[in-house]
This record gives C-alpha cells, structure tokens and sequence, in this order.
C-alpha cells in the first residue's frame, strides 16, 4: 500500500467504527458525531471506557495495535455492562463486529463508573500478561532488540555464542512494514515452526501478492547516527532464501523486515569505490584501516618437519582446525554411522577428521576404536593476526603462510559472471557503492552489478536482449539510484557469507546496531547443559576502543547494594507501623 491507499483504508476503518458505536456514544452521553471524526473518536471513547487518552497512539503504532484493538474491544463491551465470558469470546472471535449487535440490537445500559480492577486472579494476571507484552513488543519493536551470534562469520570479534542487545533508535527504528505478524518474534513462531506474519512476494516479478496489500511502505524514523565504515551492523539479508534460519529453500521470498536477521561489519558506505586485494579491503584506492577491536581472522598454512602439535595450537588458543585419526583396522558401517551421526567425516576406511576438540574418549572406547592421531606436517588453520604471531614466535614451526585465492581466478562471488568479474573472496572489485540520486551507466557489461538493485530493491522490469538493457521497456544507457547502498563482511573472512557473495544492502534492510553483550557462552551449539560462561564477555560493549572490560561486577554490587537497601527500608517501615 502507498499512502494514499493507506489514507483511504484508515477512513474506511473510521466508518466501520462509527456504523458500530454511534448509538453507544450517545447512550454514554457524548454526541453521535463525535464517534465520526478520526482520532478525536478514539479520545472520546478512551474517556467513556475510562482509559487514557495516550492509548490512542498505540492504536496507530504497527504491531503494537494488533494487541491493543482486542484490549479496547473488550473495554469496549465491559462499559456496557457485558461482562460475561461468553461475550468476551464473541467480541475477540468475531473481530470486534459483536460491539456492532451490542449497538443495535441490545438495549444496553453505560457503567459510568465501572471497577477497572479485574474481578478475577485470573483476570489481573492474564491483564498484566498482555500489557507486558504490549511494552515489551514497544521496546522490542521501536529501541532494543535481544540478538545472538549463531554463526563464526565474526569470529572472534563477536563469538558465536554471545547475547547482544541491537539499538533500533542509533540509526532510527525501521516502522513495522508487514502489519499482520506476531509481536516479539521475527519471520518464524517458535514452536508451530509456521510463518509468524500474513504476506507473499511473488517469486516470479519480486513483487508483494494480494495477500500482502496491508504492507506498509517503508519508513524510518530519526535516528542520531549514521552507518559508518567499521560499524557492526546488524540488517534484513538481501538474498534471503531462509524459510527458517539455516533451513534453506530458493522459492521462499519474504517482505523486508520478515527477511533473516544477519550481523556483518560495514567497510563501505555509499559513494566509495571497494576493493579487495590479497584479502584486504582498500576504499578509494586505500587500505580500511579496522577498529582495534576488530580481530580479523583468515586461513593459514603451517608447516613444520617435525609436525605441527595439535596441542601446540591449542595452548595458543586456536582452535579453528581439523584434526585427522587414524584406527588400527577397518571402521565398521555401523561405527561409521554412529561417529557421522556425531559430526566426524569418515575417509577410506579407517581415516576419521574431527574439530580441534578431537574425539569423544567415551565414544571411543564405546565403540570399541584403537585410534592415532596423525600430526601431519602441513596443517590448515584459521587464525586471528595475535594468534599467528603467537605461533611464529613459539619456534616450534617453521613457516606460516596466508592462504589466498589468486587474482583473476573465480570463485562464486558477486555478481556471479566469471567472463566479465573473474573475482574472488581474496581479490575482488573495484565496485562502485551505489549513493542515492546517482546515476551510473548501464550497458550489457554493466547490468550484472546493478540488476539486482534495478529489479529487487527498487522494483523495476529489468531486461538484457543482446547488447541492450531495457528498464521498464524502454532501452536505458544509464540509472540513477533511489536509495543508498552498503558493503557488509565478517571478520572471519575465510568463513564468512557476506557482500563477496550476494551484493550490496540497500538502506531499508538496515535493522539497527550491536551496542551491548550481556552475556556469552562457550560450547553453544552443544546443548545447553554444556553451555560454559565467557566471564570476561559478560556485559562488555560492542563498541570503542581497547580491551572491552567487563561491566559484571559493578552490575552485581548496584543490585546487592539495592536489596539490601530494600531490605533495611522495609524493616524500619514495619517497626513504624
């Protein structure tokens, strides 16, 4: 819907509701036209249920109004005196149109002054339930948003493992666009695994279907900051085929802000040229300078005539590294299922690969294994700058050497047409970053770094016949740009799905930004009775410079001190009564 459609729906929505109450406002003793005026309507019928007038704004605010029209319905009836549990339902079942019978075919009478304290326990704790949900749906939505890392692409500088609150207001809260959705849950509900929100995108023409014309426009509100090269940005994936996270299914499109949540760190703004050169990112021609806290990590090969020890690396603290064993006779078909079923990849017929935590003892005396360890001497390893310095000074290697993609040679990156972007994760670019009002010029060897910003993010016909690109039917030799466009990559360059891969993300996927981490654990996706704390995490920042330090301990002294000043208050207030 664009705003005029969204005018007319919400007039249509004032006539619904002045058809249905009119009588009940004139049996309340206001006038019949005061239940016609949009806005001043709903102030004048928060006075009849005796609520604030201030609950009016959230019945114009996305998402938080789904939960907010039942609450007034109810009201609604319980000021004429229907209080009854069957009324409730009707009201909630038939979608506030009971209040419409109410109106006409009942002889009701107003409660002027009615008890608003629920009658019931029942009834105060499912109230406090909903107006719980109602804040926190608030924040949630429009300031502060729980995240966690699932994945490595940010190791180390964020681990997986680690609970993030996001700031939606740094960069100005994104407005809802989907308007029928769950509150407080993101594309999927938890336990019915279903699709939380009621909309489509046509696959074919990338386009919102019939069932999505309630969608709102895209909206932002201020914000006190900008996205900025270094920030870690947490944003709606662009190329998002996730019907469920990690659950991957190509037909699936969603609307934007339904899109799977990722967090990368920004090296580009709009405007800049980008480059990567030997894995390096460089901006206009220069090397990007990360922040101190960003610990970049890539592949490396190690080589030592003795072997490298995987115990070596792991004292150094690397763990990002296979570890290959090897059994004394052949492995079964049945131990082999059982150590795959475990996460350990089986070669020829006693060669096993394992993580660096290597294998489980108690699994290999259960199946009964007689296992070596090999300790090649060329090893792979993922490594922070730290970690390879560690390791060469140790004198127990002989050489460590980056492993890089050489230029000119493929690798599936953006924008996937090897004949024109023969690029890599290692050497890729130079790319313009698209800027809002902009113009570039298109032509068959420009098309495939902008086609999907024509047609995808900013809804044009894009067609390439010959040498030839048509917009919208009309041959076009140049665009210019709507909206502004980004760069994302993770830290973990080696590891990381990022821009390299699907592109650019436009302004309107950005979510918010990583301010604060309150808690983290080791061993995430092992179950949580094998979650360990990451102490010196615990309530650190995201931001600044320098070690992050640990807030923990001055949080647990302000609450200590809190309860026992509770505690002192309530006594000496008990000896006084």
């Amino acid at each position: 819907m664009d705003g005029t459609q969204w005018i007319i729906f919400i007039l249509i929505i004032q006539v619904i509701h002045f058809l249905g109450t009119w009588k009940l406002y004139v049996k309340a003793g206001r006038k019949a036209w005061e239940a016609a005026i949009p806005v001043y309507n709903g102030i004048v019928l928060m006075k009849i249920i005796n609520r604030p007038w201030w609950w009016v704004l959230l019945l114009f605010i996305p998402i938080i109004n789904l939960l907010m029209f039942p609450v007034v319905w109810v009201e609604t009836i319980r000021s004429f005196g229907k209080n009854k549990l069957l009324d409730t339902w009707a009201v909630l079942l038939t979608l506030g149109f009971y209040i419409y019978y109410i109106n006409y075919a009942e002889d009701v009478e107003y409660i002027k002054d009615r008890d608003l304290k629920p009658r019931t326990g029942l009834g105060e704790w499912v109230s406090s339930i909903i107006f719980a949900i109602v804040a926190a749906t608030f924040v949630h939505t429009y300031f502060i948003q729980p995240y966690v890392i699932p994945t490595g692409s940010l190791e180390r500088t964020l681990r997986i493992g680690d609970f993030l609150f996001v700031s939606k207001f740094h960069y100005g809260a994104r407005v809802p666009m989907t308007t029928l959705a769950a509150p407080m849950v993101h594309d999927t509900l938890p336990l019915l695994k279903t699709r939380s929100y009621i909309a489509d995108v046509d696959p074919a023409t990338y386009r919102t279907s019939w069932k999505n014309k309630l969608q709102l426009p895209y909206l932002r509100l201020p914000g006190f900051n900008t996205v900025k090269k270094n920030d870690i940005v947490v944003f709606s994936l662009p190329s998002d085929t996730l019907y469920q996270f990690f659950r991957a299914e190509r037909a699936v499109k969603k609307p934007i802000d339904k899109k799977s949540n990722y967090v990368k760190r920004c090296v580009g703004t709009p405007g800049d040229s980008l480059s990567v050169v030997q894995g390096d990112v460089y901006i206009n021609g220069e090397k990007l300078i990360l922040s101190d806290r960003a610990k970049p990590m890539y592949e490396y090969f190690i080589y030592s005539q003795k072997g490298v020890s995987s115990r070596l690396l792991l004292d150094l603290g690397i763990d990002e590294f296979d570890r290959t064993y090897v059994s004394n006779n052949p492995i079964s078909g049945n131990q082999q299922s059982i150590l795959q079923q475990n996460g350990y990849r089986i070669y020829s017929s006693n060669v096993i690969i394992a993580s660096s935590k290597g294998i489980d003892p108690a699994m290999i005396r259960s199946l009964r294994l007689s296992l070596k360890e090999i300790t090649d001497r060329k090893r792979n390893a993922n490594m922070t700058d730290e970690m390879v310095e560690s390791l060469r000074s140790s004198g127990k290697v002989d050489s460590v050497i980056k492993t890089m993609e050489p230029k000119g040679v493929y690798a599936g990156a953006f924008p996937q047409k090897p004949n024109l972007y023969p690029w890599n994760n290692d050497n890729f670019g130079p790319i313009y970053l698209p800027e809002k009002g902009a113009t570039v010029e298109i032509n068959a060897r420009t098309i495939p770094l902008y086609k999907k910003i024509i047609r995808d993010y900013e809804y044009n016909d894009v067609k390439v016949s010959g040498q030839k690109v048509f917009i919208n039917g009309e041959e076009a030799s140049s665009y210019t740009f709507k909206q502004d466009y980004y760069w994302m990559m993770g830290d973990n360059r080696d590891h990381s799905e990022d821009s390299r891969a699907w592109g650019y993300v436009p302004a309107n996927h950005i979510v918010g930004k990583p301010v604060f981490l309150w808690l983290s654990f080791d061993n995430f996706k092992e179950g949580l009775f094998n979650w360990k704390p990451r102490w010196d995490r615990i309530f650190t920042t995201v931001g600044g410079s320098g070690e992050p330090v640990s807030y923990l301990k001055y949080f647990l002294m302000v609450l200590g001190g809190w309860f026992v000043f509770d505690f002192v208050r309530k006594r000496r207030k008990k000896k006084t009564d």
